[in-house]
């Protein structure tokens, strides 16, 4: 499989991002979904997407405590694009054992426990919205965070034995925008407010002067700890 990465990632690297996207949807037969956290990236992504004609699909995670703006980008991209919606939830049996061992926001306390509740919330549904398909694609840029700064545009995700393919891994936080203000792209509220990167409600604050885009995402944690286990690291050297 890593021959077959390295040639993906040969073949692909001069594409534009709707380039990237076709391709992947002939590679793989169309089966390809997108991660839409309904955030600025995966917006574009699902812009580019609709455009692109291919019938892959895109789902969303739905934790149960994503912000009323975030739920609005939602209702706004349905009524917007012709794609098929996935959206998942945790199972209700978990997150009710979780609150009653720890407290409704015990993920405040230690990283154990918030990855614990990110496991539930956001891992266990990812598994499920996977299942089936050949590859998955996200938002991921390198700019975005330290955790990020060696995203390949195609990777072997070993956690869940499929493609992952990061469409937009070199672009800037402008060249984002810029697509978003030229194509109206609907947009969550919150970008509006100073949220660079948008989570669960309790886990996401506006980001200050002179931090990186996802510092606003579990700020009480350090820089390396920002990921929630949705994309493990392929290096080896143990984020998620």
């Amino acid at each position: 499989m890593n021959d077959k990465i390295e040639q993906l990632n040969q073949e692909w690297q001069d594409l534009s991002p709707e380039e990237v996207l076709t391709a992947a949807a002939l590679e793989f037969s169309g089966s390809v979904t997108l991660a839409s956290s309904l955030g600025s990236e995966d917006q574009v992504l699902t812009d580019m997407m609709a455009k692109s004609g291919s019938d892959a699909d895109v789902f969303v995670l739905d934790t149960g405590r994503l912000n009323a703006e975030t739920q609005d980008v939602l209702s706004a991209s349905q009524s917007k694009y012709d794609l098929r919606y996935r959206v998942f939830k945790p199972e209700t049996g978990a997150v009710e054992a979780y609150v009653a061992a720890h407290g409704l926001d015990a993920f405040y306390d230690s990283i154990e426990l918030r990855k614990k509740c990110c496991g539930i919330r956001k891992v266990v549904p990812l598994n499920n919205a996977l299942t089936g398909y050949k590859a998955w694609v996200t938002g991921i840029r390198r700019a975005q965070s330290v955790t990020r700064m060696e995203t390949p545009l195609v990777e072997w995700d070993e956690a869940h034995q499929m493609v992952k393919i990061n469409p937009l891994y070199l672009w800037s936080k402008k060249q984002v925008w810029s697509y978003i203000g030229e194509n109206e792209v609907p947009y969550n509220a919150l970008h509006d407010m100073g949220y660079a990167s948008i989570g669960c409600e309790p886990c996401t604050r506006a980001v200050k002067a002179g931090e990186d885009e996802r510092a606003g995402r579990w700020w009480w944690e350090a820089p390396e700890h920002k990921e929630c286990g949705l994309h493990v690291s392929t290096k080896g050297d143990g984020k998620n």
